[in-house]
């Protein structure tokens, strides 16, 4: 799952001038590498499944510890994922300051962070949450750095589509916490967020293609054009639109989750196909306006999961 996160704060160095770094640029560079505009979206995601799974208020002090896992692991395979790619962010204007490409934080200082959130999330879930929540973070950070990150990113332009599974896996997290089990409303609400990747993140990566393709990165705007990323944009949309709605027939939510489906839902596909008209009738540039279906997205996941967490109060 992705966001445009907020660029570090602090001096620009480059990786071996040698510079100073002070302490408070530093500590603000750490917290860069864990990118928490996106972990905001990842918590999102996994809070109001633990009330669904809880069928009303579940223990807060498992909301907490959960939340704190969750960001510890997230933010672990952020670290790693832009360890490994500080190759690339150097080349893409939106990713030039990143700490790892400025100099603010070290390679071998940004790898050893990255592997001891992995390893204190890790412990973190398994003792104060549970083991099967713990093993799902583990999947998730290696679905992310090693999955997409490592082998699917400068490979294929259906990188978003398989790497995005890792963004999913807070819902199944969020579930397991509660109930240390599975059930199909996790499923659903996980392959929910599967089908909402590509539809979240094509449209930023029609706005910075050319950043995409300068650095070699295969994303499908690149290699495929507009007009084709559109159709599988509306593809992905009513895909995810019609699997949102499965949770109310069998008989997870009411009346109230099925309203705000229906209804941001609707706006989706609305946004979607407007996009799809204006790539078809061959706008570019700002008139292709892209980026309303992007910040919508994050409007729709927002609205969706709240309705998840009210619903259980209102059946």
């Amino acid at each position: 799952m992705t966001a445009v996160e907020s660029r570090p704060a602090g001096v620009v160095l480059t990786p071996n001038s040698g510079g100073q770094r002070p302490f408070g640029a530093r500590l603000k560079a750490f917290v860069a590498l864990t990118k928490p505009r996106i972990i905001e979206l990842l918590l999102i995601t996994t809070v109001p499944v633990m009330f669904l799974a809880e069928g009303g208020v579940p223990d807060l002090w498992l909301v907490l510890v959960t939340c704190v896992g969750g960001y510890l692991s997230a933010g672990g395979a952020s670290a790693l994922n832009m360890y490994v790619d500080r190759d690339i962010d150097a080349l893409m204007e939106r990713t030039a300051q990143r700490p790892l490409v400025t100099g603010m934080v070290s390679p071998r200082e940004g790898l050893v962070f990255g592997l001891s959130l992995a390893v204190i999330s890790t412990v973190w879930f398994g003792f104060l949450v549970n083991w099967l929540s713990a093993a799902l973070s583990v999947g998730a950070l290696l679905l992310y750095v090693v999955g997409y990150t490592m082998i699917l990113k400068r490979r294929t332009a259906q990188n978003i589509v398989w790497g995005g599974i890792a963004g999913c896996m807070p819902v199944l997290i969020g579930w397991s916490s509660v109930t240390n089990s599975m059930s199909w409303a996790a499923v659903i609400l996980f392959l929910v967020m599967f089908f909402w990747t590509p539809p979240h993140y094509w449209p930023l990566s029609m706005r910075v293609q050319d950043d995409y393709a300068r650095a070699g990165v295969p994303m499908l705007p690149v290699v495929a054009g507009n007009l084709v990323v559109a159709r599988q944009i509306v593809l992905y949309s009513w895909v995810m639109v019609g699997v949102s709605l499965l949770l109310t027939p069998l008989g997870y939510t009411g009346w109230f989750y099925t309203a705000v489906a229906l209804l941001a839902g609707g706006l989706w596909l609305w946004e979607a196909h407007g996009l799809h008209s204006r790539a078809k009738a061959g706008v570019v540039g700002g008139k292709l306006k892209e980026m309303r279906l992007f910040h919508w997205s994050i409007t729709y996941v927002s609205l969706l999961f709240v309705a998840v967490a009210v619903d259980p109060f209102l059946r």
